[in-house]
């Protein structure tokens, strides 16, 4: 073989290997850029779902704390609400409490009254004594009204009953008035005084006067 054909041999070789390069750093480059792609794609959707993530993170925190203060707001109304019925209430109560004392400025009326208190406490006794309870200034009226408490008592049930004024335990002189009928030597108390008759009124009758005043309570499922 001469140096020509060598040469030339030489060359053929230089360029297949040459060839042979091109393609494979081709080859190797086509599959660096899918390997970049698939990775650049992997780290796109890595992103994308902890942005989602993060949002949906700090959509429901918002939306918690929404409702949060939301119920909060409504939890101060509703107590604002509640206070003021309550406030006015109370003042009803109040006032019915500073009218109970003129029931005792008519005497004629007030001993019909008193006689009627008395009689009930009688009649629950069911004894043949007992005792009155009164303030000091209403012992006039209460005296009178005692004896027509007997007198009744004895047409209605047909029994004689003895009946004394407890002067040794009257009632507080701020008291609005009515009376206590003590029986079983001073065992039993029954509490007929215009005060205490108001509290029983304020704690029977205040559902009624509530629904009244404000209307149903919708939320409201059982009742007394």
């Amino acid at each position: 073989m001469s140096d020509d054909q060598v040469a030339g041999e030489l060359k053929k070789m230089t360029m297949f290997i040459r060839q042979e390069a091109l393609e494979k750093a081709k080859e190797i480059q086509i599959k660096a850029d899918e390997e970049f792609a698939i990775e650049k794609s992997k780290l796109v959707r890595q992103e994308t779902s902890s942005i989602d993530s993060q949002y949906e993170k700090k959509f429901k925190q918002a939306s918690m704390s929404q409702q949060i203060t939301k119920s909060t707001l409504s939890n101060k109304t509703r107590l604002k609400v509640l206070s003021a019925r309550q406030e006015l209430l109370n003042d009803l109560f109040e006032k019915a409490a500073d009218k109970l004392k003129s029931y005792t400025q008519d005497k004629s009326k007030y001993q019909e009254i008193c006689k009627n208190l008395i009689l009930e406490g009688l009649y629950a006794l069911n004894e043949p004594k007992a005792g009155v309870r009164a303030k000091k200034e209403d012992y006039g009226v209460v005296k009178k009204a005692i004896e027509d408490a007997k007198k009744e008592y004895k047409e209605k049930v047909s029994k004689d009953i003895e009946i004394q004024l407890d002067e040794k335990n009257p009632q507080p002189e701020e008291s609005s008035g009515g009376v206590s009928i003590v029986g079983s030597g001073g065992k039993i108390d029954i509490n007929n005084t215009f005060d205490e008759r108001l509290k029983l009124l304020e704690t029977d009758a205040l559902p009624m006067v509530r629904t009244s005043l404000f209307g149903k309570n919708e939320n409201r499922k059982f009742y007394d």
